[in-house]
């Protein structure tokens, strides 16, 4: 991931284009879990994405209670989207920003910071029903507002104008997160906030994967064959950026109407023909690489499925949830975390055994799940066998990434683009 990274002390720090050299700092001054913004995030995100599941599925099933205000399902929601999620993409800012702006990362005692009120977020929603719905509420937003804060910040100080879209979306997310509370304490519709945090979500992933999709596989298959590389940004992808944001902000705010059917359906074209042109076939040869490919195709296949739930009986919108969720956003986590763990902490970028079996798992987990939202008379062993794909994914996630996160990089290693 070509965001800027740790580097060792005393190593002169790369160039960021149109700006003065990225500011040196001390890697030494700080543990190296707080040595830049990726690691504490993805350590925590790698542990909450697992931990989540398994706890959403045992209050599901009633074999445990939280003392949460929030019920089974809405509690799952809520911390895959406001938990996992906004932990993966804090990580990502926290690390790209820097090369953005050519300024100091976040670092010390201020990520730390920034990572306990994440993780007094999880605390408070878990219970919510002992300290009070509105407190736990404060206490949970309090999170994405520093998170918009700082990138703000940063982005203005370095005059990185082009960004701001993405602070845009951090904002617009926690104003998804607040309505989910609002939802909680019944002033909105619970399907409206739910609906509107996942349009945010996948209109982001949009937008930065792609960047790093065809940057990535162009980089990777020029030094083995320059042939039919990626095609470059164009009027394809504006037009699908444009008509993918228009589809779900449509979608999230009337979600059983004609028009968010057709809209989705366009959307979902537009989608599959900007992903193929990205050439992803091509670099099946590398998991690092096809991993992102198979992680954006859910978008298309989500909103095909939002399509159809209009014209096949039967088919429910669930199904294209879970694709845009399970599916998009559990793949392309998983792909940007483990790609950025291992590029910036120096090592080769190559996936390895452990990493390409959590990629396959972590798909299984996607497609098992849909394919529980339409198979009711398997619905629950599919449930049982998606959630613990996705656990297992995660556990070898964690198993090859947690040290390099948590511990210092090698002596002599550099950032891989």
């Amino acid at each position: 991931m070509a965001t800027g990274a740790d580097r060792p002390s005393g190593r002169e720090p790369g160039r960021v284009a149109g700006h003065a050299p990225l500011p040196r700092y001390r890697q030494a001054a700080v543990p190296a879990v707080l040595a830049h913004g990726f690691r504490p995030f993805f350590l925590l995100a790698g542990i909450w994405a697992p931990v989540a599941l398994a706890l959403s599925v045992a209050t599901i099933r009633g074999w445990i209670t939280l003392p949460t205000a929030f019920d089974p399902i809405a509690w799952h929601y809520h911390e895959m989207l406001f938990g996992f999620v906004a932990a993966t993409v804090t990580g990502f800012l926290l690390t790209a920003i820097p090369n953005w702006t050519g300024r100091l990362p976040l670092q010390g005692g201020p990520l730390l910071a920034l990572a306990g009120l994440w993780l007094a977020g999880r605390i408070a929603v878990a219970a919510s029903a002992l300290v009070g719905m509105w407190p736990a509420a404060v206490v949970d937003l309090a999170f994405l507002a520093a998170v918009a804060a700082v990138a703000l910040r940063e982005v203005v100080a370095g005059k990185n104008w082009r960004n701001l879209p993405v602070v845009s979306a951090v904002l617009l997310f926690l104003a998804c997160n607040l309505l989910s509370h609002g939802a909680v304490a019944g002033l909105v519709d619970d399907g409206l906030a739910r609906r509107a945090a996942i349009a945010v979500i996948i209109a982001l992933i949009t937008l930065i994967g792609g960047r790093i999709i065809p940057s990535f596989s162009r980089n990777w298959l020029v030094k083995r064959d320059p042939q039919a590389l990626p095609a470059s940004f164009g009027v394809v992808d504006r037009v699908s950026l444009a008509a993918t944001a228009l589809a779900l902000a449509w979608w999230a705010a009337t979600p059983v109407t004609a028009t968010a059917a057709a809209l989705a359906g366009l959307a979902a074209a537009l989608n599959a023909v900007r992903l193929a042109r990205w050439r992803g076939w091509r670099t099946r040869a590398e998991p690092l690489l096809w991993v992102l490919h198979v992680g954006y195709l859910w978008i298309p296949i989500g909103l095909a499925l939002l399509a159809a739930s209009f014209v096949v009986e039967g088919l429910s919108q669930t199904s294209a949830i879970h694709a845009l969720t399970a599916g998009a956003m559990g793949t392309m986590t998983m792909a940007v975390m483990s790609r950025a763990t291992l590029g910036h902490t120096g090592r080769e970028l190559r996936a390895g055994p452990g990493l390409s079996a959590a990629y396959v798992l972590v798909t299984v987990a996607a497609l098992t799940r849909l394919i529980a939202s339409a198979w009711t008379d398997a619905y629950m062993p599919l449930v049982i066998t998606s959630a613990s794909a996705w656990i297992v994914a995660f556990a070898l996630y964690l198993a090859v990434c947690g040290p390099m996160l948590a511990r210092a990089q090698p002596p002599g290693a550099a950032d891989q683009k």
